[in-house]
This record gives C-alpha cells, structure tokens and sequence, in this order.
C-alpha cells in the first residue's frame, strides 16, 4: 500500500511502466502488486541482462521508474542513464555498497515506502480507490518474449488473462495453502507469474526465497518444497549429474542404483498405462524407494515434492520417464508469454512425450500445415507499440503460435518443433533438429547441441560438452588436458560423444540420422546473444556466427582452424585460435 503511494507522491500514473531489475525477493513480489494497485503495469527484466539488454527494455517500454536489487543492478543503470531520459527515479531495495552514492536518480525503497505514509495523510483513501477502479482490461504486466528470431517483443498481458491462467493451473493441479513452494523462477518470465506471483494470491501457498542463487538446490531441500518448476536445462543438468556420480561411485552402490532402477521404470510404466501394479510389484517399488529413490530425491532436494513441472523448451520424454522411476511426479507443460499456460498433464493422465491435455477456457486446433493455434481468455492484448506484429500472430480468432504440433486423439498436445526450425534436405526429406537435440542432451556428457543441414546432403551438429562431467570421466581414466578446448578436441572424447550420437541415431529415420559432427571450442552462452536468457537457442544466430563451421561440416578436410571473438563477464573481449577436429559417424 504505501509504496504504491510513494509512486504515486513521485509522479506515477495510471498507464505508466515500472520495471524491475534483481533476483526473486519479497521487494520484488510487492513493488508489483504496488504498481499494479496504482493501474500501472509492471516490466520484468532478467537479472543477468547487460547494461545495453537493460536499455532495451527500460527504452522499449517507455518506462517511468526503475526498481533494481543492489550495487550490481544499480549500476547498470547509471551506465545508461543519459540514454534512459523518460526514467523519473531509479529505487533499490537492497542498500549494501550504495551508502555514497549521490546521484538525484536514485532513492531507497523504504524512503518511497515513508513518503507514502506521508501521501496518505493528505489523500486518505486514494490506495482502496484504485484498487476497486481496477477493470479486468488493465494491463497488469509486459511478457518480453525470448527473441530467438530478433528482438524481444513486449507482450502485454491483462489483469483477466494473468489472473484466470494463474487460477486455471492452480486448481487443474490442486495447489493450496497447505504447500511450500521456492520461487527462483525469473519473475520477467510469465511461468512465474502464474505460479509463484499468481498461484500464492489465489491458494495462499507460501512463497520462500532463495538466500542465493547459488543456493537454491539446497534452500528447495530445505523447505521441502511441494511444488516445483525447472526449465528444461536444470533437469537435465541435474539427471547429467545423477549419472556421473553412479559412475564415479563404489562397484557396490553402482550395483545397488542399476538393480532397483529397472524397478522404477516398470512402475512408471505402470502409472504412465493407468495400471494399478499387482502386489509383488508394489512391495519391489517398496524396497526400491527405501534402497535407493528415497536416499536419490533426499539428496536432489526432491522428497517433498508433490508435483513439479518443466517447460519452455523441448525435453526428451527419457528425461522425464527417468524422474517418474524415481518417484518424482514430474510433468511437461505448454504455455507461452502471449497465452500463459495453456496445457499440462494431469496425475492421472501423465505422459511424458506430450503436454497435456488444454486447460479449461483453451481450445487449440490445427493449421493445415500442422501449426498449433489456439483461442481463450488467456490470450495477450497485442505487442506494446507494434500492431503489426500483433496482427500477424492473432487473425481469423485464433492465435498463430508458429509452433509444429499435434493434437492426438486422446486430447494430448504434442509440440514437436518451431514451424522455422523444421529443416528439409536436398532430397527433400523433413526432420526436427529439436528431436534429436532433446534427446541427446538426455546424455550426461552433452551440455548443447545444434543440429543443421537444411539444404544438405545429410545432418550435422554442434556439440557443446558438459565440461564438469567430461573432466571428471577424463580424469578417472587418467586423460591429461589442459583447457576445455583441449579436453574436447581429445580421440577419447571424441569418441565418448560419438557413442552418445550412435545412440540416438538408431532412434531416427535414417535421412535424418547425424553424419558428421564437431565438438566446440567454447559453450554456447548467453552473453553472446547465442541463447536467450532463458537458455533458448538462438538457431539462427548461431548458425550464422558459425557458418563456416558448418561448412566444414560438409567437406573433405578432417580438420580446420578455428579463429573466434568471445565476450568476457566483465565486457572485456578476447580471440580463440585453435583447430577442431570434424568427426564422422558411422
């Protein structure tokens, strides 16, 4: 209420934009609902944005105030505060290392909170005013979507679609007050929106914090958190550091994981097929969860987790299967910034290559080339400042999603690729890169993988190798290497990656099978503008910025050198010279 007020004492309006700039904290939860009480609509920015990235956003959405975390975000600001000149103040919550600073900019969000109990005085009642003057058409927050094909666009979402996608989900999965859930999602993204933001106010599940972003894995253990939700990347991560340390543990545990894992497949086959197992089944399950899954999801901080939830970008169902054994009820969602969530499997109906059946109020249906569109309350109110592009995504009553799709005859979504992403051969044959770089990232030894070949002969990739879980398989077989350029460019890992890629291979049609691929020289990153900061690949860019490469990809030449700029965390830039190895599979 009374930083809502202290806005309001500074110049705020109805209309006007605030962003915030920081990690998940309390500060940022209520500087929203502060905002959003006062009819203006709120502007997440992701916190690991550079000063030209913050610009953008601050810029774009013709923002009046700034809310950053500390001295970190703070700065950032003042780097650009001759280009931001709509910018009133700049408020941060977090005052450690900022004591001296004397710029007009900036004022301290408890100092805002004090002038509000001073605003009240003279305007009692203006707070309750506002809030009850609120209609369902406000726009309660701006989505920037990813920008893996240009730059982000802010997709501005209404209090009505933030608020029925948030309550649809929230009672589709039973959420209530009773659940601990940690919010460590990025608040920028809509997920979170939904679920921590939107799904605490409509079932009053506590909401926890991280103490660091670095200590998030074990604040979820913990608090014991019942709801969880992980992109992608994390659970792959989390399942690639699972299987390097049953390989890199003693004959007798590695003994005891292999034999009580099938176990836990059969019972999430079992569930997976809406079969109850009989009783010899059920006590194995028994001993299996006390042996090993108990111990396993004690130790990932996973033991309370009554349901958890991936998104955002494509998984490999053995990702998802994998957890299900372990008795981690976990499940593949739909949803987008312009549209919220739009579907997710239910307990009883779990399926770990589809997303679910809709939500209630979604209805979804086919283009005739196979592109998902789709309809109901949830659905933005256009692009902030370019109706164009709204129009272009929103005609004939349906949404255009670009996303290729299938709607199989259970009600279940299938979202298979990127309707730009889908690549044709010089034959004409059709194959989805993400189908084959989903389930290679299921390897505990791949981080990332690019796959090309629209307009070649045959398929290629990019490989970007899990450089912690390399090393330590290198260093138990005694490998000596020196950099992760070094370490990837090794005969053994070569070859290491190379069964990963005849593992998959036998799974694909066999023109959409890898021929030749490269193991790269640096991660992928995204403070090179090769991932979004969600992670996303940014396909198009990286297959420009390494055409050459690629190009190799599809010569006679084993080898060829390698010369690339690349970004430092502090801005500093730097050149790699190195020659990289072009490996054909058989």
């Amino acid at each position: 209420k009374y930083f809502s007020l202290g806005l309001i004492s500074l110049g705020l309006e109805a209309g006007d934009k605030v962003c915030i700039l920081g990690e998940n904290e309390p500060e940022w939860f209520a500087a929203e609902l502060a905002a959003q009480s006062a009819h203006a609509a709120v502007v997440g920015i992701p916190s690991d944005c550079t000063p030209p990235e913050v610009q953008y956003y601050v810029v774009d959405s013709e923002s009046k105030f700034v809310m950053t975390e500390d001295q970190e975000q703070t700065d950032k600001l003042l780097e650009i505060q001759n280009e931001i000149p709509l910018v009133k103040k700049v408020i941060y919550w977090d005052p450690k290392g900022l004591w001296n600073y004397e710029e007009s900019i900036l004022i301290y969000f408890y100092d805002v909170i004090e002038m509000g109990k001073e605003y009240e005085k003279s305007h009692p009642g203006v707070f309750e005013d506002n809030v009850k003057s609120g209609k369902e058409e406000d726009i309660a927050i701006f989505c920037y979507t990813s920008g893996t094909t240009g730059l982000p666009k802010g997709a501005m979402v209404s209090q009505k679609a933030l608020v029925n996608t948030s309550k649809a989900w929230a009672e589709w999965d039973r959420w209530s007050d009773k659940e601990q859930y940690l919010s460590f999602v990025a608040p920028s993204w809509i997920t979170e929106q939904m679920l921590g933001f939107g799904g605490s106010l409509h079932t009053g599940m506590e909401i926890n914090f991280p103490e660091e972003p670095e200590t998030v894995q074990e604040n979820i253990r913990e608090i014991g958190a019942d709801i969880l939700f992980f992109g992608p990347r994390q659970w792959e991560s989390m399942m690639r550091t699972i299987q390097v340390k049953i390989i890199d543990t003693c004959a007798r545990r590695r003994f005891i994981y292999n034999l009580f894992l099938p176990i836990g497949y059969r019972i999430a086959d079992f569930k997976l097929a809406r079969q109850k197992p009989n009783l010899f089944w059920r006590i194995l399950n028994w001993l299996a969860y006390e042996a090993v899954f108990r111990p396993l999801r004690d130790k990932l901080g996973l033991l309370g987790t009554r349901v958890a939830y991936t998104g955002g970008a494509t998984i490999s169902p053995d990702t998802l299967r994998y957890f299900l054994a372990i008795g981690v009820n976990v499940k593949l969602a739909y949803g987008g910034s312009e549209f919220g969530a739009v579907s997710a499997a239910s307990d009883n109906d779990n399926k770990p290559e589809t997303c679910g059946p809709p939500l209630p109020g979604i209805e979804l249906r086919l283009s005739s080339n196979s592109e998902l569109l789709l309809r109901g309350w949830s659905l933005f109110s256009g692009y902030y400042k370019k109706p164009e592009d709204s129009k272009k995504k929103v005609y004939g009553g349906w949404f255009h999603t670009e996303d290729f799709s299938n709607i199989r005859e259970d009600g279940h979504l299938v979202v298979m690729d990127r309707m730009d992403d889908l690549a044709e051969l010089k034959s004409r044959q059709k194959f989805s890169p993400q189908y084959a770089e989903s389930r290679l990232r299921f390897s505990p030894y791949i981080k990332d993988i690019v796959v090309v070949g629209g307009g070649r002969d045959y398929v290629g990739a990019l490989v970007d190798i899990d450089f912690d879980n390399v090393s330590k398989w290198a260093e138990a077989r005694h490998i000596m290497y020196t950099t992760y350029v070094d370490l990837s460019q090794k005969n053994e890992v070569i070859g290491l990656v190379k069964g990963e890629v005849n593992r998959i291979n036998v799974l694909i049609p066999e023109w959409a099978r890898i021929r030749k691929f490269v193991n790269m020289h640096k991660e992928f990153d995204p403070d090179e503008s090769e991932l979004t900061r969600t992670r996303k690949m940014r396909r198009s860019f990286v297959e420009d910025r390494y055409k050459e490469m690629i190009e190799a990809l599809y010569g006679d030449k084993e080898e060829f050198a390698v010369e690339a700029p690349i970004v430092y965390r502090d801005g500093k830039t730097g050149v790699i010279r190195t020659n990289i190895k072009v490996t054909a599979v058989d």
